[in-house]
């Protein structure tokens, strides 16, 4: 396990770049021996400095739900980070060219919660159950840890992304707020475009076989901790598409079909 001054100095590499808009190096890198569980650690500490700092939670996303991504870290398991307040945005959004360091953008389903998911043991059907709505959903990523070292060529790890916050920097929703048991959810997907260039489709089968389950997921995680998905809180599902990169000029638009779209533009 890392040590506490070693999981403090992550936080504070991380804390950094997202102020100063300028990537760090990999935490796999400086800490070879670091595990999945020594990153969730440098992930939680983060987190409550963001609290402590004034921000708040607003929900959660997962990400590495599809085969294709697991494939290429090396696992065979999702990955969470936390949802702020500050990451919400709004349909038709025009992003400030200073908010992101290196943004990418990937299509989800979101789902809000109506009632508390407390693992161990939750199922598919409970989480349908504690759903009030679905809705379409564009996740904005953003790396405040270099993607490749450029002195020895390293990739970043699975221990990279989750201290990193899984990668998570911000989220657009809109189209049709959905009832959970109104639409077959491994059929929902999406057409997404960046400047009406079509760029990635896929359907929410694409995430574990179904959106639902990496939901079942987070929320059994979150029970080994002692945390639960709240009321209220939204969750992203995991990505049915590869990650688009964006640049500044670009507009991103998911058309989900019978079920709306939602866009965004980078200034």
């Amino acid at each position: 396990m890392l040590a506490a001054n070693q999981i403090e100095a992550a936080v504070e590499r991380l804390d950094t770049a997202e102020r100063t808009r300028v990537q760090t190096g990999l935490i796999s890198l400086a800490h070879p021996e670091a595990t999945i569980e020594d990153a969730y650690a440098v992930q939680t500490a983060w987190v409550k400095r963001k609290l402590a700092g004034g921000r708040r939670i607003i929900g959660w996303k997962i990400g590495l739900t599809s085969r294709a991504m697991q494939s290429a870290l090396n696992i065979d398991t999702p990955d969470s980070g936390a949802l702020f307040d500050d990451m919400a945005f709004d349909d038709g959004v025009t992003i400030p060219p200073e908010r992101f360091i290196q943004p990418r953008i990937e299509a989800e389903i979101a789902f809000v919660m109506k009632s508390a998911l407390h693992g161990p043991d939750v199922t598919i059907a409970d989480v349908l159950k504690a759903t009030d709505y679905v809705t379409p959903a564009l996740e904005i990523l953003d790396t405040r840890i270099h993607r490749v070292d450029k002195t020895s060529g390293k990739a970043r790890t699975i221990v990279d992304t989750i201290s990193d916050n899984a990668a998570n920097a911000g989220i657009v929703t809109g189209g049709t707020a959905l009832r959970p048991d109104g639409v077959d959810l491994r059929w929902m997907g999406a057409i997404v475009s960046r400047n009406a260039i079509v760029e990635e489709t896929g359907l929410g089968a694409g995430v574990l076989n179904h959106p639902a389950r990496g939901i079942v997921w987070l929320a059994n995680r979150l029970a080994a901790y002692g945390g639960a998905i709240e009321a209220g809180q939204i969750v992203l599902a995991g990505s049915f598409i590869r990650p688009i990169e964006v640049r500044h000029g670009d507009t991103i638009v998911a058309d989900y079909g019978p079920y709306g779209t939602v866009s965004c533009h980078f200034a």
